[in-house]
């Protein structure tokens, strides 16, 4: 009776790792994106929820494999940062052969789903997406060059444009500004992250701006991107593809995310630094929120 305890107990274990390496809490924030372009997409009315399902699920399923893939390259790095080394494989919790069987297996059904369920074109994006991020993103640019999260950050910011694909069929000039929003947003976002984990990613041997350039280069440069995002979450709204709602939501979270940028810069510490990576999560799903929330209004 207690071999069938720790057998169950270390099966539980085991998925509870899989499910780790998928990196819940950033799929979410993906998914969540992704669903919101594919309600964006449809005119008037709801897109058709068999094609929101499948393509949520497909969605999901790969983006949690190019997650695994990450955590598997650079499991030698995760061993060697505070922030990471918890993560299943540094802990050996799970081996490098079952994970990228995990990886492959779960990455395939999704874009299977993708093919079968919802169009080839967003298989195909998905795909890209992929590629993008557990490749050139993993492999080539972040141990390569400082400018990693600005050049990665293009496949971080599909999910919006793969959700409008799935639900219309292509990708339109609407698509590419919500693409366009989540690219400016990731600089400062990550950011952020870094300057309170510059000694974590130094240890690692990584590049990152803080690294590279020092802290007060990457505060100037937080500030400037976070300008920069601001005027384009404005573009919506002068592309008549929002309204009032969104333009004042998209002002008021702008302001927001600006006085945090401005006190790092003028008065940095770790507390203020890991607030505005905290902030930056919410003002994203934010803004979308408002975005769909402004979409099914009355006529303004």
């Amino acid at each position: 009776m207690r071999t069938l305890t720790l057998d169950g107990w270390w099966g539980a274990h085991k998925l509870k790792s899989f499910y780790v390496m998928t990196k819940p809490r950033v799929n979410s924030l993906i998914v969540f994106c992704a669903v919101i372009g594919m309600f964006l997409a449809v005119p008037e009315g709801l897109p058709a929820a068999s094609v929101v399902f499948a393509a949520t699920v497909g969605i999901a399923c790969v983006a949690g494999a190019a997650a695994a893939i990450n955590c598997l390259i650079e499991q030698g790095l995760d061993a060697r940062m505070a922030r990471t080394r918890a993560r299943p494989l540094p802990r050996g919790e799970l081996g490098s052969g079952e994970t990228l069987l995990f990886a492959a297996a779960l990455g395939g059904f999704g874009l299977l789903v993708l093919h079968q369920a919802v169009n080839p074109l967003t298989m195909w994006l998905t795909l890209a997406t992929f590629v993008g991020y557990a490749v050139i993103y993993t492999v080539l640019l972040k141990p390569r060059t400082p400018q990693n999260i600005v050049i990665g950050g293009a496949s971080g910011a599909m999910p919006p444009v793969l959700g409008w694909a799935a639900v219309s069929g292509e990708v339109s000039a609407d698509a590419l500004l919500l693409f366009l929003i989540i690219f400016a947003w990731t600089p400062p976002h990550f950011w952020s992250l870094a300057l309170y984990r510059t000694a974590d990613y130094a240890r690692a041997g990584l590049p990152m701006l803080p690294v590279t350039h020092g802290p007060e280069f990457t505060r100037l440069s937080i500030l400037l991107y976070t300008l920069v995002l601001f005027g384009v979450t404005l573009l919506p709204f002068a592309t008549r593809m929002s309204g009032m709602l969104y333009l004042a939501c998209a002002v008021v979270l702008g302001a927001m995310f600006l006085r945090r940028a401005w006190s790092m810069w003028r008065d940095y510490s770790d507390t203020l630094a890991r607030r505005t990576f905290r902030f930056s999560i919410v003002y994203l799903a934010a803004l979308f929120a408002a975005l769909l929330i402004d979409h099914y209004l009355p006529l303004q």
